[in-house]
């Protein structure tokens, strides 16, 4: 039984499809929803001199696999092994970004075409019950009228669970793939094999097809991963810590204001004088005064 490693990674997610165009293009045409009619029959990726310079906002970025179609549509295709807090903001800006650099100068807009942004997404982020978010402008009022410029795909890994004949066998098949395969696999269902594409990529994810150096760099990227999640862990438990003592804080303040104002009222209930009450209670004059009125 051959031996497996992660296409999540991101070494071998861009062996399979960062270099094999007939395996992206059916990845693409079972996970993205595609108008109907316009599923992607060619890719061809850009040469690096064309690639745009992305700022990285978020401390990874996995892969960034960028290419467009016959149709003329770009596609920018990452694995993102971390879920932060800004992250579907960089995701946009990286997208929009694709979208205002494909004019030059004097040429009009009717050449723009539309930008597909597709993350797959190795953490559950949302409270939403489904596994794919699809992001469009729209008219608010009327659903059905969309704007076809801009698309964010956003696919949780961790939540798919193929669960009904309504989705597309390709789109299970392909996902099981990323989400089954990995270094602790011990037997490949027959059915991934049944598909000559996902039989290809199961070729290229198999640890005999790398050498020692990759291997060592998939090792390497692994640790940057858990370093950067222990990185976020941390910073978490720092802010929850911190606002469990701001919030402690916050709370003796108050108990401590509201026993001063009770004593206050009490002894103005009796009628001592303004300033034996400000001894007592430690409250301020005009505090005083308005617990009078």
């Amino acid at each position: 039984m051959p031996r497996y490693l992660d296409p999540k990674n991101d070494l071998v997610f861009k062996k399979i499809f960062g270099r094999h165009p007939n395996l992206l293009v059916s990845f693409l045409n079972a996970v993205l929803p595609l108008p109907e009619g316009k599923v992607i029959e060619r890719v061809e990726y850009l040469p690096t001199e064309n690639v745009p310079e992305l700022p990285k906002i978020e401390k990874r970025s996995i892969v960034d696999v960028r290419c467009y179609d016959q149709y003329q549509r770009h596609f920018i295709v990452e694995m993102q092994m971390a879920f932060t807090q800004h992250f579907i903001q960089r995701l946009l800006y990286n997208v929009t970004s694709v979208y205002t650099r494909q004019i030059k100068i004097a040429q009009q807009y009717q050449a723009l075409n539309p930008v597909y942004g597709l993350s797959l997404v190795h953490e559950a982020f949302s409270r939403e019950p489904g596994w794919l978010h699809h992001y469009q402008l729209m008219h608010q009022e009327n659903l059905s009228n969309t704007l076809d410029d801009i698309h964010l795909v956003l696919l949780e890994l961790p939540k798919f669970k193929p669960k009904t004949s309504q989705e597309r066998r390709m789109t299970v098949l392909w996902l099981r793939f990323l989400t089954e395969i990995n270094e602790l696999t011990s037997s490949v269902d027959a059915e991934l094999f049944s598909v000559p594409e996902i039989e290809e990529a199961l070729k290229l994810a198999e640890e005999s097809a790398f050498t020692a150096a990759e291997l060592d760099a998939y090792s390497r990227h692994w640790d940057e991963v858990r370093t950067y999640r222990m990185s976020l862990s941390d910073k978490l438990e720092e802010g929850l810590e911190k606002g469990r003592a701001e919030g402690l804080a916050e709370g003796l303040a108050e108990g401590k204001a509201r026993e001063q104002r009770n004593i206050a009222k009490k002894m103005l209930a009796v009628g001592l004088p303004i300033a034996t009450i400000i001894q007592i209670s430690g409250l301020a004059e005009e505090d005083i005064l308005r617990l009078r009125e």
